[in-house]
């Protein structure tokens, strides 16, 4: 019996994944691998939340995303990789802890007022996304999380997941689920192409999956300074989104050094900085590509069976002294 401590963390599938992740998300969950045992989930109930009028991607970007998991270096003999609605324990769970949350919990959640005003074009005025964060913490409860990977803005979740654990130990008089602690992801210090915050509905970033002639072109469009209309000119280092990219990705700290040096100087044109970050970008990307080409959609469909196989059996066991609580209760 392992004696680790287990995370659950996810991604919804909205979407290409991207350096961003890479640098941030993806890194802990490489590294994560050796310290506990660790459940992935491809989030598509929670992704269904927002994207239910215009589903038919969600499927596609669940197995790809899968593949830039495994080609970044999540291990399926070493984790649990699975895909959230193929475990209906998720929906289960999530029920019984709807009817003990009470509605002014949800209504309070500063996250869900953000959303509605932010994500526009789309009506979440529903049930399923006042409820995100019941399902989410059934998530976690499931495989009795004791750590959750979470960014600053995702805190509230945490703590609602919490609260909802601590109604259910209270009212059936008895504690089956760790109270989860957070563990805040390290924040990517990656802006978008554009120097805007990287976003998919921005389209400003570089795709993990992207071959090496369209890094090469996103590299070209890059942002730099824009008051340099000429190589001669002295030109600002410092939020300039080229040279954030070269510290992550160029490994020859010299010759960024150098290029940093004559660009304040005016001494290096933009094209020749931009070259030579395509260049350690696509040397950075190259073994996750070379790993992502090897992976089949049946590889990874039978990863994902495998996976599921697994998250049922450790979510059964868990649904079956929820039922034993509730059983108690109602005899």
């Amino acid at each position: 019996m392992s004696k680790k401590h287990t995370i659950l963390s996810g991604m919804r599938p909205t979407g290409q994944l991207h350096l961003g992740h890479l640098v941030g998300v993806l890194g802990n969950w490489v590294k994560f691998q050796d310290e506990y045992d660790c459940f992935f989930m491809v989030a598509d109930w929670h992704a269904l939340m927002s994207e239910y009028e215009k589903p038919s991607n969600i499927r596609e970007n669940s197995i790809e995303i899968v593949k830039d998991w495994i080609s970044c270096g999540i291990d399926p003999e070493r984790s649990v990789i699975f895909i959230q609605s193929m475990v209906p324990e998720h929906l289960e769970l999530s029920m019984v802890f709807s009817l003990l949350t009470p509605l002014g919990w949800l209504e309070r959640c500063t996250t869900y007022k953000e959303q509605l005003r932010e994500l526009k074009g789309r009506m979440l005025a529903t049930y399923g996304f006042l409820g995100y964060p019941v399902l989410q913490t059934a998530d976690i409860a499931l495989y009795g999380a004791h750590k959750v990977p979470v960014g600053v803005d995702q805190l509230p979740h945490l703590e609602l997941a919490r609260e909802i654990i601590r109604r259910f130990h209270s009212l059936y008089k008895k504690e089956i689920f760790p109270e989860p602690e957070p563990i805040l992801n390290k924040v990517s210090k990656l802006v978008g192409t554009d120097n805007r915050k990287m976003s998919k509905s921005y389209g400003n970033f570089i795709a993990l999956a992207d071959d090496a002639k369209v890094v090469e072109k996103k590299v070209r469009g890059m942002y730099t300074d824009p008051n340099r209309i000429r190589a001669d000119i002295p030109g600002n280092v410092e939020g300039n989104p080229v040279f954030a990219y070269h510290d992550l990705f160029n490994p020859d700290k010299e010759e960024v050094d150098d290029f940093k040096k004559r660009y304040r100087e005016g001494r290096i044109g933009d094209v020749e900085v931009k070259k030579s970050l395509a260049r350690a970008i696509n040397n950075y990307l190259d073994p996750i590509r070379e790993k992502r080409g090897s992976l089949s959609d049946n590889d990874v469909h039978d990863i994902l069976k495998d996976g599921a196989e697994k998250a049922r059996r450790a979510a059964g066991k868990t649904m079956s002294k929820v039922k034993k609580c509730l059983h108690q209760m109602v005899d």
